[in-house]
């Protein structure tokens, strides 16, 4: 992480917006747990097209919040934790603008009852998912020698 990247978390967190708080590697050990096994059932093509969808988001979001909590942050709002892969793991806009779209998705699911995915949307989330978590993972991987 740069320190552009660790003084953006910071001036995040002196706003209120993350809070401050050692990384617990148990925890951080089970969210990556949990977006594996969800993206794993997210791939499961016997499950509905709407299943899927969630599956895919939910890992995204443990994957991300895995890579906030290494850098010694939490936040309580979902879209943070997507925008914040800038500085976690240096994703570009780009990189975390699908997981911005399946928020807003998974938003009006939740509250307005209303899903609008295609197959071709999921799959590709699927494929950004995979990227986020493997992301995610190198964070315990020690430097190369």
């Amino acid at each position: 992480m740069t320190s552009s990247s660790s003084q953006a978390l910071a001036n995040l967190a002196r706003i209120g917006q993350l809070k401050a708080e050692p990384t617990d590697a148990r925890e951080r050990a089970g969210l990556l747990r949990s977006a594996t096994v969800r993206l794993h059932d997210a791939r499961q093509p016997i499950l509905s097209l709407e299943s899927r969808f969630d599956l895919a988001y939910n890992a995204a979001h443990a994957a991300a919040r895995s890579a906030l909590r290494q850098h010694g942050y939490r936040s309580d709002n979902r879209y943070l934790v997507f925008q914040s892969l800038e500085h976690t793991l240096g994703f570009t806009p780009q990189q975390w603008l699908l997981f911005n779209q399946a928020h807003r998705k998974r938003n009006l699911a939740e509250y307005e009852g209303e899903l609008d995915v295609t197959q071709g949307f999921v799959d590709e989330l699927i494929e950004h998912v995979q990227d986020l978590l493997a992301a995610a993972q190198a964070l315990d991987a020690p430097p190369p020698s």
